[in-house]
C-alpha cells in the first residue's frame, strides 16, 4: 500500500502472537465479489483476542452489508468467549452504493458496540482516513489509537465542510492524530508509525482482564521494599503554589518503569493511566500541577469520569493522587457547563465499587476535594501527607472572605492576616483536623506512601459492593 501503510493481513500478524491468526468467515464475499474486511481470532502475549481489519484498497474500505454481517459475528464471538476485540479501521464510511442497506449494516455494529461495553474490553485503532459510521464506531469503543500523519477521524471530509459551511480545511488539520489526542480529546494514544502502535496495543492489553467477570493479570517479582521518602519530599513542594510533575511523584509510587499514561495530550491538568502496584494492575488518576495548577476543568472532568468508569466496569482498582485547588473558574467554563461536567467526576467516583485508595499530598479545597476520591463518595481508604490541607477553600481566600474588616481595621494588616492563615490551617485546613472526624483513615510520612497503598489494596481485593438495583443510572451527560 501507498504512504508506507501496511496491508489488512500484515496489519493482523504483526498485532498477534506468530502464527496465532485464525479467519473466520474467509469465503463471505461483497457483492461486488470482493473481501473489504477481514474478520478472525488469535492470542496477544499468549491471551485470546478476536480481530478485525477494514481492506482500503476495495471501495476505499467503505462498510457493505456482507462485511457488518462479518464485524458482527467477530463480535458476538469475542463477548460469548469472553476475550477483547480489537479493530483495526481505515474507511470511507457507508458504501453508497448499496445504499440504506450499508446504513443498516452500521446500525448493527453500533448496537453490538453498546451492548458489549463493559462486557469485553474494545479497541479501535485507526490507521487511516476514516469517515462517518467508521469513527461513530470507534468513539463507542473503550480506546482509540491513531498513528501521527497517516490517522484520521471527522464526520464529513473538508469537500463537504466548505460545500456547506464555505470552511476551508485540510485532512491533517480536520481530523489528524493531533488535533484529536490534544483538541476534541477522541483519541487515547499517538504512536510514531504503525508498528510502534501495535507494541502500545500490546502493553495495553496487558493491564486489562479479558472480560468482566475476571480480574487483571497479576505480575510476580515486583519490589514491594521501593522507598522514596527523602525523593519525595523532594519532588513535592511545600510552598502550595509551586508547580510540579506530578509524574515524578507516580513513577515512585508505582511499581518500576510501569505507568501507561492514557489521554497523555488531552487535559493535561489531570493525569490518568495504568500502572502496577507490587504487581497488581491499577488505574491512576492525579492532578498535574505543573498545567492550570491542577485545577479541574470541563476536559479533566470528562477526561477522568470515562477512565474511572472503564477501571470500574473491568474490576481494576483505582488510586488517587490529589493536589487540587478546586474546580477551574471563569466565565468560558460556565457557559460550556462546567457544573454539568464536573458533576461526571462525582457521578463515576460515587458509582465505582472497585477498590478506591486516595492520598492527599498537598492540598484539597472545596468541591474539588469532594469530587477526588473522597471518604464522601464511597473511597475506601483515604491518607493525606502531614502539610497538607483540607478545606473549603484556601486559606487567603478564606481569610479574605471571614476577617476582611477586621484585617483592614487592625493596626498591622500584613501581621494580622499572616496570623489569621497560620491559624486557619492549624485550626480548619489541617489534615489531623479530617482524620479526628473520620475523613482521613491516616496521616501518613511521603516515604510510606507506596507501601499504605499497597497494603491498602490488599487488605480490599476481595471487596464486594452492590449499588441500589436499576436499569441504569443516568449520568449527567
Amino acid at each position: 500500500m501507498g504512504k508506507n501503510k501496511l496491508t489488512a493481513r500484515d496489519r493482523i500478524n504483526i498485532l498477534l502472537d506468530l502464527m496465532t491468526f485464525e479467519e473466520l468467515d474467509a469465503s463471505v464475499v461483497d457483492s461486488d465479489g470482493r473481501i473489504s474486511v477481514i474478520t478472525g481470532y488469535g492470542k496477544i502475549k499468549d491471551r485470546k483476542v478476536f480481530v478485525f481489519a477494514y481492506d482500503f484498497t476495495v471501495a476505499g474500505g467503505s462498510l457493505s452489508l456482507a462485511a457488518s454481517k462479518k464485524i458482527c459475528r467477530a463480535m458476538d464471538l469475542a463477548a460469548q468467549a469472553g476475550a477483547p476485540i480489537i479493530g483495526l479501521l481505515e474507511s470511507g464510511g457507508a458504501r453508497i452504493q448499496e445504499g440504506v442497506d450499508s446504513l443498516e449494516a452500521y446500525g448493527q455494529i453500533f448496537t453490538r458496540n453498546v451492548l458489549y461495553s463493559g462486557v469485553i474490553p474494545q479497541i479501535s485503532v485507526i490507521l487511516g482516513p476514516c469517515a462517518g459510521g467508521a469513527v461513530y464506531s470507534a468513539a463507542l469503543t473503550d480506546f482509540v489509537f491513531m498513528v501521527q500523519g497517516l490517522s484520521q477521524m471527522y464526520i464529513t471530509g473538508p469537500a463537504i465542510i466548505k460545500e456547506v459551511t464555505h470552511e476551508e480545511v485540510v485532512l491533517e488539520q480536520l481530523g489528524g492524530a493531533l488535533v484529536h489526542s490534544q483538541k476534541s480529546g477522541n483519541c487515547h494514544f499517538v504512536a510514531g508509525d504503525e508498528k510502534k502502535c501495535f507494541s502500545m496495543v500490546r502493553q495495553l492489553l496487558s493491564f486489562l482482564p479479558q472480560n468482566n467477570r475476571k480480574a487483571a493479570l497479576r505480575l510476580a517479582g515486583a519490589s514491594e521494599g521501593r522507598s522514596f521518602q527523602e525523593e519525595l519530599a523532594a519532588a513535592v513542594p511545600q510552598d502550595l503554589g509551586r508547580p510540579y510533575d506530578m509524574h515524578k511523584v507516580i513513577d515512585k509510587i508505582a511499581d518500576e518503569k510501569s505507568f501507561m499514561e492514557v489521554h497523555e495530550l488531552f487535559a493535561r491538568n489531570l493525569i490518568v493511566g495504568f500502572a502496577r502496584m507490587a504487581g497488581r494492575a491499577v488505574g491512576i488518576i492525579a492532578q498535574q500541577p505543573n498545567f492550570l495548577a491542577g485545577t479541574i476543568d470541563i476536559d479533566a472532568s470528562d477526561k477522568a469520569a470515562r477512565f474511572i468508569r472503564f477501571c470500574d466496569c473491568f474490576n481494576i482498582p483505582l488510586v488517587t493522587l490529589i493536589d487540587v485547588p478546586g474546580y477551574l473558574p471563569g466565565i468560558d467554563q460556565e457557559y460550556r457547563g462546567i457544573i454539568r461536567h464536573g458533576a461526571k467526576l462525582l457521578y463515576a467516583y460515587a458509582e465505582a465499587t472497585v477498590p478506591k485508595v486516595s492520598v492527599i499530598l498537598r492540598k484539597a479545597h472545596g468541591g474539588a476535594y469532594v469530587a477526588m476520591s473522597s471518604h464522601g463518595l464511597r473511597g475506601d481508604i483515604n491518607y493525606a501527607w502531614p502539610t497538607s490541607e483540607i478545606a473549603v477553600m484556601g486559606p487567603g481566600q478564606a481569610i479574605n472572605f471571614l476577617y476582611k474588616k477586621e484585617i483592614a481595621q487592625s493596626e498591622n494588616p500584613d501581621k494580622t492576616r499572616k496570623q489569621l492563615i497560620n491559624d486557619y490551617r492549624e485550626k480548619i485546613a489541617a489534615p489531623t483536623i479530617a482524620a479526628g472526624r473520620g475523613y482521613i483513615d491516616e496521616v501518613i510520612k511521603p516515604g510510606l506512601t507506596r507501601a499504605k497503598i499497597i497494603k491498602a489494596l490488599e487488605i480490599l481485593e476481595n471487596k464486594k459492593q452492590a449499588n441500589p438495583w436499576k436499569k441504569h443510572g443516568n449520568i449527567p451527560l
